[in-house]
C-alpha cells in the first residue's frame, strides 16, 4: 500500500499512538505530515508505504480548525489540560465585541509559539524546558490568518466557539490567549478540532476503531485509501517506453518539454510506475510504487 489514509483522531490517542496502531494494522511504513496535540481531535493524514516520501509535498498545507476558548482562566500550557495559574472575572463581553476582535486577527502576523510545544531549540523541545522550569527565548514566527468566524458565544459559561482558517505553523492555543487578551481578560483553549488539512477533510476521515473493525475488508480499505496516483491526479502525465523506463528507474535524467514540477509516470500499457520531478526540462525519478 502506497498513499494516504485519513484518520479522525480522538482525544484518547496521541498522534504517535495513531501512527503506531496503523503501522501494526497495515504492516508497513507509516508517517504523518504534522501532529495534533493529545487533547485535540480531527483529521490526521497518515502517509502509508512509499507514500511517506510525499511528505515534502504536503507539510506546507493550510489548515482549518474549530476551537473552544474558555475565558477567565489562564493555564501554564495555554490549554485546558494545564495547571490554572490565574483566574479573573469576565465582564462586559458581547458577541459584537468578540466578532470585532476576531476580525482584527485576520492577516499576516508574527506569533510566538507556546512553551509547551515540540519546537526544538538547541536540540531540546520547548516543553522539556517548560517542564524543567527553564526559560528560553522563543523567536516569533510568521503566520497568516485567512479568516475567523464566530460560531457561538455562551455568555453564562464564558466560552466562545470559532472556526479559523490559517497557515502552517499557527498555534491555536496562542491565538486563544491573544483573543482573550484583546477582549480585556485571560483565556485558555478548551477544545480543538482540526477539520481540514489542505484538501483533506475530516468528513472523509475514519476513526482508529473503524480501521480496526474493517482491516480485513479490502473493499472498505480501498474506499478510504488515497493512492499516490489519486493524490496527484491533477499533475502532468508522462508515458515512457521500456528503454526509457529502465533509464528512469536507474536514476538517469530524461529530456522533456514539460514545465518544472511533479508528474505521474506510466508505461505504454498505462500502468502507473510512480512520480517524477521535472527541473530545467529534465525528468528524474521520485517516488516509485
Amino acid at each position: 500500500m502506497d498513499g494516504i489514509i485519513l484518520i479522525n483522531k480522538e482525544k484518547e490517542y496521541t498522534s504517535h499512538d495513531v501512527v503506531a496502531i496503523v503501522k501494526k494494522l497495515l504492516k508497513c511504513k507509516v508517517g504523518h505530515t504534522g501532529t495534533l496535540d493529545p487533547n485535540a481531535t480531527g483529521v490526521l493524514p497518515l502517509l502509508i508505504g512509499n507514500g511517506t516520501k510525499l511528505s515534502k509535498y504536503l507539510i506546507n498545507h493550510d489548515k482549518i480548525y474549530t476551537a473552544v476558548l474558555k475565558l477567565g482562566i489562564k493555564t501554564d500550557t495555554a490549554d485546558i489540560t494545564g495547571n490554572i495559574i490565574e483566574k479573573r472575572e469576565v465582564t462586559d463581553i458581547t458577541k459584537e465585541k468578540i466578532e470585532q476582535v476576531l476580525k482584527s486577527n485576520i492577516g499576516e502576523q508574527e506569533q510566538v509559539p507556546p512553551m509547551y510545544s515540540a519546537i526544538k531549540i538547541n536540540g531540546k523541545k520547548l516543553y522539556e524546558y517548560a517542564r524543567s522550569g527553564k526559560e528560553v527565548e522563543v523567536a516569533p514566527r510568521k503566520i497568516n490568518i485567512y479568516d475567523i468566524i464566530l460560531k457561538d458565544y455562551d455568555s453564562q459559561n464564558k466560552e466562545l466557539i470559532y472556526t479559523v482558517s490559517c497557515s502552517k505553523g499557527t498555534y491555536i492555543r496562542t491565538l486563544c490567549e491573544n483573543i482573550a487578551q484583546m477582549l480585556g481578560t485571560i483565556g485558555t483553549m478548551k477544545e480543538l478540532q482540526r477539520i481540514r488539512v489542505g484538501e483533506f477533510d475530516v468528513q472523509n476521515a475514519v476513526t482508529v476503531q473503524e480501521l480496526k473493525d474493517n482491516i480485513e475488508n479490502k473493499q472498505w480499505i480501498d474506499k478510504h485509501f488515497i493512492t499516490i496516483e489519486q493524490l496527484l491526479k491533477n499533475s502532468p502525465k508522462i508515458v515512457l517506453n521500456d528503454k526509457k523506463i529502465d533509464m528512469f528507474l536507474n536514476g538517469v535524467k530524461l529530456n522533456t518539454t514539460l514545465e518544472d514540477g511533479v508528474c505521474l509516470v506510466y508505461n505504454e500499457n498505462g500502468v502507473f510506475l510512480g512520480t517524477g520531478v521535472i527541473q530545467n526540462k529534465k525528468l528524474k525519478r521520485d517516488v516509485i510504487v
